[in-house]
């Protein structure tokens, strides 16, 4: 019963649209004594080439057997242009307020000795 299933895969952009990407049919022929044990088979399949941003979504396999639908969780992938650079400054912003709470420190310490004086 559980011989022959499909497989398809397919990604939800970000206006929730489901396109298919790829499905076929599996036929698994279980080898003598094997009958009634659980089996664990892993189905790859590579999606080359991401050509361009608006391929940005969630990608998703599905297996169905007769009456029964698996579907995976999904693995988010976040497509960029050629030549994109990352614009994150957590760490310049991080050196200058360490440097300016230095100063001010320094300063605050110094008047305070001066004003001893």
């Amino acid at each position: 019963k559980y011989t022959r299933f499909s497989i398809s895969y397919y990604w939800i952009n970000s206006l929730d649209q489901k396109t298919s990407i790829y499905s076929r049919l599996e036929n698994v022929v279980i080898p003598s004594g094997e009958e009634n044990k659980t089996a664990a088979l892993s189905y790859d399949y590579r999606i080359m080439p991401l050509e361009n941003t608006s391929s940005t979504g969630t990608y998703y396999c599905k297996v169905i057997w007769n009456d029964i639908e698996k579907m995976g969780k999904g693995v988010f992938v976040l497509i960029r242009d050629t030549g994109y650079i990352n614009t994150s400054y957590g760490w310049e912003i991080l050196v200058t307020l360490t440097v300016l709470l230095a100063v001010l420190s320094i300063t605050a310490t110094a008047l305070l000795l001066w004003k001893r004086k």
